[in-house]
């Protein structure tokens, strides 16, 4: 009887040997995919990063342009006002 103990128990310790090792293996490919993402994303929060500034710059000038005309404007109607007066 002992002996049968002793080969049942070795046969689940080969048993948890093998799901563990092919744990492993699962595991380590699921991580190898979700660096994989990462490296992906990262890319792309440093493309829409790039893409934001050139946004802020190019509305800092538009609206640059923009306070530049309204004040030639406010500036000629300064003009048109001071002669009628």
């Amino acid at each position: 009887m002992s002996e049968n103990v002793q080969t049942a128990m070795f046969e689940i310790l080969k048993s948890i040997q093998a799901d563990l090792s092919a744990f492993r293996v699962e595991t380590s490919a699921r991580f190898e995919k979700v660096e994989n993402r990462f490296v992906g994303l990262e890319g792309l929060v440093r493309k829409q990063r790039r893409d934001t500034a050139g946004l802020l710059v190019m509305a800092k000038a538009t609206a640059g342009q923009f306070a530049e005309e309204l004040a030639a404007v406010e500036e000629r109607v300064r003009v048109l006002e001071a002669r009628v007066r």
